[in-house]
Parts: structure tokens; C-alpha cells; sequence
């Protein structure tokens, strides 16, 4: 095997392990897509291990920006470690702009210091740092029409994606003590922060939740608008994406307090029907 080869493999095993939504539809994409897309993920979310593996600020900060030079190194044809070699390959060939890639870090560096989101505006920013940049450097890995159109699509997309996440694990992240939920909303609708760490269920979280959800799915209606934009057998990969996604979603808008019992999401089975029924989609145009 070339050490390339070895490369995108070591990618491959860590999405594989890891994704436990996002591989269903990544597997449905053309090898070289595949690869490269397992490449991507795997730099995202080696940043993201970093900031949550509860190291102390300072180590945490000093491992993220030897992160940040081994990046810099990477995309000067200078990569160390399989998942670099198979990132710098990735970016040149899909002409990615590195941009993205910092952005990714610029948002994980910011749960090193940001516990707390006042209003929906940094908490959006934040979506589209760690989120909507990972669509971007997608679709161009996929091929798009559209121009800025599906730029802006797999941006919301992205947002929606991970304000789904946001809301599933609000127990986890608070564990962290970190609460990615608007202040403002939850002192309107006079749900607190002691009554979320205390995983009170009252009508005030359940209106708050309402609120949510429905945020979420209107960006959900905004990134699907992506999909006719994709060729064939990526568009089945971001659908079934989304019908993950949007499966949790539904989950919690039928019954918010599931957030506070377990994960909530689909089965295996399930997913694995929703690959199957995206494909045949595709198949009959």
C-alpha cells in the first residue's frame, strides 16, 4: 500500500469509528469524493477531540496551536502524519481554499474561552466556524452549480446541522460547562440555567425548545435547497445527512425532555434505510 493510500485509510478508519451519522451518507459517494470528504472530517474533528478532552486551558490552547503550525506546515507541502498527508492532497486537488480549514480552528479555539452565548448572533457565528465551513470545503470536494447560491445553502445546511447537535446534547455540553443555548431566549421564556443543569422539565422549556426547533428547521428548509444543486450520488450523500439530522430533530420537537434521558436518533436500520431510499431517489431522477 502507498503511503497515500495508507494516508486516506487512516482517514477512512477514524470516520468510520467515529461519524456515527455523518459515514452512512459518506459511503454512498464516488472513492475519490469519499476519501478525500474522510480527510476533511478527520482534521475537524481532531480539532475538536483537543477542546474536549478536558485538558486544562493553557495545554488545551498550546496543543490546538501545534495543530494550527502542523496545518500551516501541511499546506506548504510539508505534512506530518498520515491525516495531513491525506488533507494537503485533498486541498490541492479540490482546490479547497485553507481558509476554511481555519476557520474550523479559529472555532474550536473558541470554546477554549466561551462558555456562554448571549445572543443568537455569536452562537450563529460560531455555527458557521465549526459547522457551515465543513459544507463549504464539502461541496467543493462533491462539484455544485449555482455559484453563491450553494455556497449560501450548504452554509445553512451546516448551521442546521449543528444547531441539531447543540440542542441533543445540551446535558453533555453542560457537564463541560459549556451552554450553547441564546441567554436572552432562556430569561424570556424564564427557563434558567439552574433548571437546565438540573434537567427541569416545566412549560417554560418546553416553549424555549419550541423556539429551537423551529430555528433549526428553517435553516433546515434553507440548506436542503443544496441538494438539486449536487450531482447524483452526492446529493444522495447530503440528503441522507439531512434526514439523519432532521430525524433527531423531529425526535425532540415531538418530546423535548428526550434531550435529558438520552441520545436521541435514529437506529442503525433506520439509517440504513434512508441511504437506500436517497439512492433510489437518485436512480429515478
Amino acid at each position: 500500500m502507498s503511503e497515500m493510500a495508507a494516508a486516506y485509510e487512516y482517514c477512512r478508519d477514524l470516520t468510520r469509528r467515529e461519524a456515527k451519522n455523518f459515514y452512512y451518507g459518506f459511503a454512498l459517494l464516488p472513492k475519490p469524493q469519499r476519501r478525500a470528504i474522510y480527510s476533511a472530517y478527520a482534521f475537524a474533528r481532531q480539532a475538536d477531540d483537543i477542546v474536549d478532552a478536558g485538558l486544562p486551558e493553557d495545554e488545551a490552547r498550546r496543543q490546538l496551536g501545534e495543530y494550527r503550525a502542523a496545518l500551516d506546515a501541511a499546506l506548504d507541502h510539508r505534512p506530518r502524519g498520515p491525516m495531513l498527508t491525506a488533507l494537503q492532497r485533498t486541498v490541492a486537488h479540490y482546490v479547497v481554499s485553507p481558509n476554511l480549514l481555519y476557520d474550523i480552528l479559529d472555532g474550536c479555539e473558541t470554546d477554549l474561552t466561551r462558555t456562554r452565548y448571549e445572543t443568537f448572533a455569536p452562537l450563529k457565528e460560531y455555527c458557521n466556524q465549526v459547522a457551515a465551513s465543513v459544507g463549504l470545503i464539502s461541496i467543493e470536494i462533491f462539484g455544485y452549480r449555482g455559484g453563491d447560491r450553494a455556497r449560501r445553502h450548504a452554509q445553512d445546511l451546516g448551521v442546521a446541522l449543528q444547531l441539531t447537535n447543540i440542542l441533543r446534547d445540551v446535558p453533555e455540553d453542560a457537564e463541560r460547562g459549556r451552554i450553547y443555548l441564546p441567554q436572552d431566549e432562556m430569561n424570556w421564556f424564564g427557563w434558567t440555567e439552574d433548571d437546565l443543569l438540573s434537567g427541569r422539565i416545566t412549560p417554560e422549556f418546553r416553549r424555549f425548545m419550541a423556539l429551537q426547533t423551529d430555528r433549526a428547521r428553517d435553516y433546515f428548509r434553507e440548506g436542503r435547497k443544496l441538494l438539486p444543486l449536487l450531482p447524483g450520488r452526492a446529493r444522495a450523500c447530503v440528503g441522507v445527512m439531512a434526514g439523519i439530522y432532521m430525524s433527531i430533530l423531529d425526535e425532540i420537537e415531538r418530546d423535548p425532555a428526550v434531550i435529558f434521558r438520552r441520545r436521541a436518533g435514529p437506529s442503525t436500520g433506520q439509517k440504513l434505510a434512508l441511504a437506500g431510499r436517497e439512492l433510489v431517489r437518485v436512480a429515478v431522477g
